[in-house]
């Protein structure tokens, strides 16, 4: 069975949407906020409001159902009024109860905002694949579950029913998934990256070939002819796409698994291997060091350390 390149990226990279704030607003209005986390989202549920930054950019005027993604931002606000001295979103948020803060008097604007969290795999493949700043419109071929997610996630934040934080979680990643198949639609002006070759047709039945069997010995002939096209046009294109050639890039991601598995596995480097496509541990290896900068063992032993200690530092459950 064919994999989807993007679930299984996601299952990779640990993509986590954490929904972390909210608040209605009207008149003279603005809010600065200084993400602790590279990648930002800010959906306008009801009205519209500007969202600027210090970096000399325009403007933009986001509308409702509009979800804006700030890629490494330090600092972002949000307004209804360009003129007006923002206020400290952390601060205002941190002194109130409320799920949703109020701004003043009124509810012309309602927003919820949240971030992105994954691991450094994500890092590397999602941050660098998307640009400072995207904006997903209200009249996009997502519109319509990126409406429905919004009402929900309100509702949600809102009236914090039984089980209202596990909805919360659920329809966060549901948002994510729409938000970047909304990118992967739309994606010519971003730089070459992942999500360039997510929306490249002409070589997606080739990409879902790499996905599906990584380990197989794969040639740029038998890729091309799993596309539908000739050699040189596809290496061109996934170049073009991707950034790099379509065997560096199965290549990079032989890598990605491979650490994915030392860190959540036990499987044994030997067999690991082979599940990869290496002829033997140590070509596995040497190209995992060369990658890494570290050898398997290596990697694995401090992966293990780090979860141990985080696991260690975890709040203990009351005893009864």
């Amino acid at each position: 069975m064919a994999v989807d390149p993007l679930s299984d990226a996601l299952r990779l990279i640990d993509a986590r949407c954490v929904i972390t704030s909210g608040f209605s607003a009207a008149g003279s209005w603005s809010l600065r906020f200084q993400p602790k986390v590279p990648l930002k989202l800010t959906a306008l549920v009801r009205g519209s409001c500007w969202l600027h930054s210090d970096d000399g950019a325009d403007p933009l005027l986001l509308e409702e159902g509009d979800v804006a993604v700030m890629n490494g931002r330090p600092a972002i606000v949000l307004c209804g009024d360009l003129a007006a001295e923002p206020a400290d979103a952390a601060a205002i948020f941190a002194a109130s109860p409320d799920p949703i803060v109020q701004i003043g008097d009124g509810r012309d604007v309602l927003s919820i905002g949240g971030h992105v969290e994954m691991n450094h795999i994500g890092r590397q493949l999602l941050l660098a694949a998307l640009p400072p700043l995207t904006r997903v419109r209200a009249d996009t071929d997502q519109a319509p579950a990126l409406r429905w997610l919004l009402d929900r996630l309100l509702e949600e934040r809102q009236n914090k029913r039984p089980g209202a934080d596990f909805a919360t979680h659920q329809h966060a990643q549901l948002l994510l998934v729409e938000i970047l198949r909304a990118h992967v639609a739309d994606a010519a002006p971003f730089p070459p990256g992942w999500l360039r070759v997510l929306a490249d047709e002409r070589i997606a039945p080739a990409l879902r070939a790499l996905h599906t069997d990584p380990a197989r010995p794969w040639h740029l002939e038998d890729l091309a002819r799993t596309a539908g096209i000739s050699r040189t046009t596809f290496a061109e294109h996934f170049k073009a796409a991707a950034g790099v050639p379509p065997l560096t890039y199965l290549h990079h991601w032989r890598i990605r698994l491979a650490e994915r598995a030392l860190r959540d596995d036990d499987i044994p480097i030997a067999k690991l291997a082979a599940t990869l496509g290496y002829g033997s541990d140590s070509a596995f290896s040497n190209a995992f060091k060369r990658a890494t900068g570290t050898a398997p063992s290596t990697y694995r032993a401090i992966a293990r350390t780090t979860r141990e200690t985080i696991a260690g530092l975890a709040p203990s459950a009351p005893r009864r």
